[in-house]
């Protein structure tokens, strides 16, 4: 019987059918941070537990780690309850003997940025986050869903998620993308043609020539906002880019390990014949470079498009919130700030793309602040390496340290009341990046070169 990645994957960790429907799924790698793991730990304290497997946990501070005044370590949160979270983390971590890359460990960064990159994330695992955008790790086939904060403290006490059966949907792009046009704007474009209920109760697996000549960080941006469409789990199949990126990665199987992974790895590839309950078909070459207008990421629209006309209650309360109005061209709309970073684009890819947009030009004067944030200290050292951090400050940027920053806004990264952003995150939800604030989805390239302009503007002009 031909099954589908997702079924594979499935039937490799579930270990129970229960009564109510619902299965026990055995868990590979549990991902930590500083936010949802607090309650969870408590929750065992007072049950007298302890975590079941402790070396399947991978904890590193994100969420409130400030960008900047990174040198006085604690002390440079400034907000009491953020420290505490991410006192708490430490404390935790080493009450458990659980291996944190912590605050000042040159390994730290955003969890869903550290755990591929530290080989972590390996193929045919289920992993688990206390954070919706794990669907990330799918990109490596993995099978890889964000959790609740109870669901922390039941996996970090059984090593087994209760969970339900998703059905299957499978997303291709065909052809090839136009020059300038990103896996940041392949996943805008599917949920711009879907919407962000057309994946719920499905595991996307994305496919087709667009996705297989991606790289892997062009994948997980993809896998990434699955869970924007409303999936709980985005996935590519195993190949030889797979293999590639995990090679030599430091947690990553060594020697004849490695051999044995890699033979098994191979079938991590949905059958010919399998059954998807649900197939989107999309033309790689028909994709121009995105930008979100609403509150929504389904509120998307093409680079030269204009501002659709309301057509619910929905599309009417977001255009006065974002106080824009229905035909106004998207390269009308004047920016106050730009963001690029996040566990969607802060990858060494997503720096590079926009750093060559950059390089040799100033943002425009009408930009308040623009910010770039690496992924992990280890992209951020990188960047360096290549003269990256230097381009962007050149051109009017600040360089950061490495954190979730302004995509949620839970460090000092905030949006103003009334401020417009490009930003490079994965949610333009009200008040997402500050009280007030006006989220617009773009990609790298995209951020740069609007903040060059100092409004939105095509970016296909800057490589043409």
């Amino acid at each position: 019987m031909p099954y589908t990645l997702y079924d594979k994957l499935w039937n490799l960790h579930e270990v129970t059918q229960r009564a109510d429907n619902t299965y026990l799924l055995y868990i590979d790698r549990h991902l930590i941070h500083e936010v949802t793991s607090p309650q969870a730990f408590e929750g065992l304290k007072l049950a007298g537990r302890s975590p079941w497997r402790i070396s399947a946990n991978i904890a590193t501070p994100d969420h409130n780690v400030p960008t900047t005044d990174r040198s006085k370590g604690l002390e440079g949160i400034y907000d009491e309850v953020a420290k505490l979270q991410v006192v708490t983390l430490d404390d935790n971590c080493k009450e458990h003997d659980i291996l944190q890359f912590d605050i000042h460990d040159k390994r730290q960064g955003i969890v869903h940025v550290v755990g591929p990159e530290q080989g972590l994330t390996l193929p045919g695992m289920t992993i688990v986050c206390g954070d919706s955008h794990t669907s990330t790790h799918g990109a490596l086939a993995t099978l890889s869903m964000g959790i609740g904060t109870s669901e922390v403290e039941h996996v970090l006490a059984t090593q087994c998620l209760k969970t339900s059966k998703l059905k299957n949907m499978r997303v291709t792009i065909s052809g090839e993308l136009q020059d300038g046009v990103t896996p940041k704007d392949v996943t805008l474009a599917v949920i711009g043609q879907i919407g962000t209920a057309g994946g719920t109760g499905y595991a996307i697996e994305y496919s087709g020539s667009v996705i297989e000549n991606m790289s892997i960080e062009g994948r997980m941006t993809v896998c990434n906002m699955a869970i924007e469409a409303g999936a709980r789990a985005g996935l590519v199949a195993y190949d030889k880019t797979t293999e590639d990126y995990i090679r030599n990665r430091p947690f990553a199987p060594k020697g004849e390990k490695w051999l044995e992974a890699i033979n098994q790895w191979k079938d991590l590839i949905s059958d010919q014949g399998s059954y998807f309950d649900k197939e989107i078909i999309i033309d790689g070459s028909s994709i121009a470079p995105q930008v979100t207008w609403g509150t929504s990421p389904e509120m998307v629209i093409d680079i030269d498009g204009s501002i659709p006309e309301p057509t619910s209650d929905s599309m009417k309360h977001a255009l006065d919130y974002m106080n824009l109005e229905s035909g106004i061209r998207i390269k009308d709309i004047r920016l106050d700030q730009i963001f690029i970073g996040s566990c969607t684009n802060s990858r060494i890819e997503d720096l590079r793309e926009a750093a060559k947009i950059l390089e040799g030009k100033k943002i425009s004067s009408t930009i308040k602040r623009a910010i770039v944030v690496p992924g992990s200290g280890l992209v951020s050292k990188q960047a360096i390496e290549e003269g990256l951090d230097e381009i962007f400050i050149q051109s009017g940027f600040e360089w950061r340290a490495p954190g979730c920053s302004m995509c949620l806004a839970m460090n000092p990264d905030q949006l103003g009341d009334g401020e417009h952003c490009a930003s490079t995150s994965n949610r333009n939800f009200e008040g997402r990046q500050g009280y007030g604030g006006r989220t617009h989805l773009v990609s790298p390239a995209t951020a740069a070169a609007s903040a060059i302009q100092g409004s939105f503007v095509d970016v296909r002009e800057f490589i043409s």
